[in-house]
């Protein structure tokens, strides 16, 4: 079928309603499964109050799905300032008038419902600038759902901030399969050759894109993320006592807030570790991958071990990389959409699974877990791609390149499965731990492994 074809427009439709109904479910049970009052408070300078990015998510959808690709009126111009995230920064919010979270979610509610008249007539075959390059192949649509899942996830985040009783369920993770002993602690990436990014997936966004050549030495990563306990030993052996692990700025933080294990765990007076996650207060299991560390927290132990953090490359490489092929697969796994058996995403468990889980999502070269679980900080600042163009706005990616973020790939449990992809690209300050992020360690090959 060639584009624009009615099996084509009927696939796309299908597409998009799926991620965005997906999307909202996740934004609305996040809401509802607290109170008015949960709603308004800010539990965190650090985060927005809930209330504040259920409108955010409608106020996006009404200007890019409605305004710029639909065509329509405004329905509620007078509050797109107040949701504009680069005029308020999160700390301000709650000062803000922000709609009642009863108005917030009528507002959800109305675009949705008109999104829903444009998705309907919509022929996804618009080619040139404007709304027409924004709706060929669902791209805008695409773009919304991803989104409002980012939020979705960062109403997780302020979930996990936040104090009193539990308010969220999930079923438990997988266990540890019966091979994890027996996994190699690192699996070899041969030297040569890949294709890093996207110019094929209709949905990337603008800093996946272009597709572009990057040749490798060969190096060893590790074959599943760091552990609860691999990080324990690490700190055991006085790894936030020594600064000769640490960046420099890394360990002024360490001394600055008190650092002495990764954000939410706790020691007990018999000198065991115990960590609160969504308002359940439980053991350290030391067989999870270690999550809540910042950049600084990872490179310390990856020098620690003996090793450091993979570049940004790397990373990619390990995960899509077909040796037997050349080719550059969309998912560690190939090409199939994840599923339970692929990996941990779409907040299913509310945590990771056990290190070595899921071998079904094992990439061509034998590393686990790269999608999924926890993102995975990586060595490399965030930077554009050789012939990257922003779009549809500059806000969304470029005004973050530079030293000041670092990348972030892979996702974790608490993203969508529209989000994850193994040329999907994160990014935050290297001090953040409030986010859903670990890591796993790579070395160069020695001489004589050469």
């Amino acid at each position: 079928m060639t584009a624009g074809s009615t099996y084509d427009a009927a696939r796309l439709r299908a597409r998009a309603l799926e991620a965005l109904t997906s999307a909202r479910d996740r934004t609305l049970g996040l809401a509802d499964c607290v109170a008015d009052g949960e709603l308004t408070a800010q539990h965190s300078p650090l985060m927005s109050p809930l209330v504040w990015d259920m409108a955010h998510i409608a106020n996006q959808e009404e200007q890019w799905l409605l305004r710029a690709a639909g065509g329509q009126a405004a329905i509620r111009p007078e509050v797109d300032t107040l949701y504009d995230a680069f005029e308020h920064p999160r700390a301000e919010r709650p000062s803000l008038p922000l709609l009642p979270p009863d108005e917030a979610r009528g507002y959800l509610a109305q675009v949705r419902g008109r999104v829903l008249g444009v998705l309907e007539r919509t022929r996804f075959t618009g080619s040139g600038p404007g709304a027409g390059r924004l709706l060929r192949d669902g791209f805008a649509f695409g773009m919304i759902a991803q989104h409002e899942q980012q939020h979705a996830e960062t109403m997780l985040i302020t979930h996990q901030l936040r104090r009193g009783p539990a308010a969220l369920t999930a079923s438990p993770p997988p266990p540890a399969p019966a091979d994890v002993a027996a996994l190699p602690a690192e699996v070899l990436v041969p030297a040569g050759p890949f294709t890093m990014g996207t110019d094929d997936d209709p949905w990337a966004l603008d800093n996946e894109r272009p597709a572009h050549r990057r040749e490798l030495p060969a190096f060893l990563i590790d074959t599943v993320p760091v552990s609860n306990g691999a990080y324990l030993r690490f700190i055991e052996d006085g790894g936030y006592r020594r600064p000769h692990w640490w960046h420099p700025e890394g360990w002024e933080q360490v001394n600055r807030h008190g650092w002495r294990a990764p954000l939410f765990w706790h020691r007990d007076g018999a000198g065991g570790w115990w960590r609160r996650r969504f308002g359940v207060r439980e053991p350290v299991p030391e067989n999870e991958p270690v999550c809540h560390v910042s950049w600084y927290e990872a490179d310390a132990y990856a020098r620690w071990a003996g090793r450091r953090l993979p570049s940004e490359a790397e990373w990619e490489k390990a995960a899509r990389l077909d040796p037997a092929t050349g080719r550059s697969r969309r998912f560690p796994w190939g090409e199939q959409e994840p599923g339970p058996h692929h990996a941990n995403v779409g907040q299913r468990h509310l945590g990771p699974a056990p290190v070595g889980a899921f071998p079904a999502g094992a990439s061509a070269v034998g590393a686990r877990q790269l999608l999924g679980d926890v993102w995975e900080w990586t060595a490399s600042d965030f930077l554009p791609y050789p012939g990257f163009r922003a779009f549809p706005y500059r806000e969304y990616s470029e005004v973050f390149f530079g030293s000041a973020h670092k990348v972030l790939r892979g996702g974790g449990f608490g993203v969508g499965t529209v989000v994850a992809r193994a040329t999907f690209r994160n990014w935050d300050y290297p001090v953040r731990r409030q986010i859903f992020s670990g890591f796993r360690t790579a070395r160069s090959l020695r001489r004589e492994e050469t």
